[in-house]
C-alpha cells in the first residue's frame, strides 16, 4: 500500500467516528484533505464543520459542507487531524502545513481529538520532523537566540504568512523525550504564539494506517 493509500485508510477509518448531527473539528493537511473528500458523502449527515485553516475552509466549502466560526459553534465533540509526527504515547509533533495555531485552539475546543496517519509517521521519540514554532515577526529573531539556547537550530520559514499573519520558525535537530515540558519552555518564551509540540493536550485517539491495516492506539 503506498503512501496515499495508507492516508485514505486512515481518513476513512475516522470517518466511522463521525456521528450523524456532529459538528466536527477538520484540521489541515493531506491525510486531512482525505477525511474531507470522505466527509463529502455525508454533508448532510453532519451540522457542519469548525476548520483550523483557510486551505481546509475552502475544501470543506466545495465539499458542499458549511463552515462555521469556533466562536459561534461553542465545544465541539470531535476534531479530526493529521501529525507530522506521533509517539506510541500520542504525543504530536504538528505544523508542517503551518496550521499549529489554530490547530491548537480547535483541539481545545475539541472533547475528543481523534489524529490520523500513515505508519511512517509513528516514531520512537520526536524531533526528526523539524519542530514549527509560529512567532511575531518583530519578534523572530529574539525567539530564534533563544531556540538556538535551547539546543535547537531555528531556520526561518521564508517567504511564509500564517492565516494569522505570521512567521514561523522550524527547528532542527532537537530531541524531545519530554514533550509536555519543552512545549511549556518554548511556549512561554516572548514572542512565540505557538509551539508545534501537541503533548499537553495530546491526541486521544490515534489511526495508524500500514500495510496490514489501520490500528488504533488509545491514550
Amino acid at each position: 500500500m503506498n503512501a496515499d493509500a495508507k492516508k485514505r485508510a486512515a481518513a476513512l477509518a475516522a470517518l466511522e467516528l463521525v456521528e450523524d448531527g456532529m459538528l466536527v473539528g477538520v484540521g489541515t493537511g493531506s491525510t486531512v484533505n482525505h477525511f474531507i473528500a470522505a466527509l463529502a458523502g455525508r454533508r448532510h449527515r453532519v451540522a457542519g464543520a469548525v476548520s483550523s485553516s483557510e486551505a481546509s475552509s475552502r475544501l470543506l466549502r466545495t465539499a458542499g459542507i458549511e463552515v462555521l466560526e469556533l466562536n459561534d459553534a461553542g465545544d465541539l465533540a470531535l476534531y479530526v487531524d493529521g501529525a507530522d509526527e506521533a509517539t506510541r504515547h500520542l504525543d504530536l509533533i504538528k505544523g508542517g502545513g503551518g496550521a499549529l495555531t489554530r490547530e491548537k485552539i480547535v483541539a481545545a475546543a475539541s472533547r475528543r481529538f481523534i489524529c490520523i496517519i500513515d505508519d511512517s509517521k509513528l516514531v520512537p521519540m520526536l524531533g526528526r520532523f523539524p519542530l514549527p514554532v509560529e512567532v511575531i515577526p518583530m519578534a523572530r529573531s529574539l525567539v530564534a537566540r533563544r531556540l538556538v539556547g535551547l539546543g535547537g537550530q531555528p531556520v526561518y520559514r521564508q517567504g511564509f504568512t500564517t492565516d494569522n499573519g505570521n512567521v514561523i520558525l522550524d527547528v532542527h535537530n532537537l530531541k524531545i523525550p519530554d514533550p509536555a515540558a519543552l512545549e511549556a519552555e518554548i511556549g512561554l518564551l516572548a514572542g512565540v504564539v505557538a509551539v508545534g509540540l501537541f503533548a499537553r493536550r495530546g491526541a486521544d485517539l490515534l489511526l495508524v494506517a500500514g500495510d496490514d491495516g489501520v490500528h488504533t492506539l488509545k491514550r
